[in-house]
């Protein structure tokens, strides 16, 4: 099942209000009853709609952008496409072997 972050817009004349769901019933736009049980299981689902790539150290936190700008840009999209990778793949790798052969203490 995809999620379409257009299902989560909230219009500005939306009422928010806090309630208990296992006490009051509320109809989600399914017409199904909303349980604090399935609100977390949503709301969990939900988190995955925060653009780019989730954590690449494998720990759940968002990983950090490192941009830069390059006269070889094409050059390195081809080379990704020949591998079948991104381009932000082909220069993580690159980064990551640099650093391994090249850092301080390595």
């Amino acid at each position: 099942m995809t999620t379409d972050p257009r299902d989560f817009v909230v219009g500005p004349d939306a009422r928010i209000s806090d309630i208990d769901l296992d006490t009051e019933e509320f109809l989600a736009p399914d017409g199904e009853r909303l349980t604090e049980e399935r609100a977390e299981a949503l709301a969990r689902r939900a988190a995955n709609l925060v653009p780019g790539r989730k954590s690449l150290g494998g720990d759940g936190s968002v990983s950090p952008v490192l941009q830069f700008r390059t006269p070889r840009k094409r050059e390195a999209e081809q080379l990704a496409h020949e591998l079948g990778i991104r381009t932000s793949e082909l220069a993580r790798r690159a980064l990551d072997e640099y650093l391994d052969n090249h850092a301080r203490g390595a």
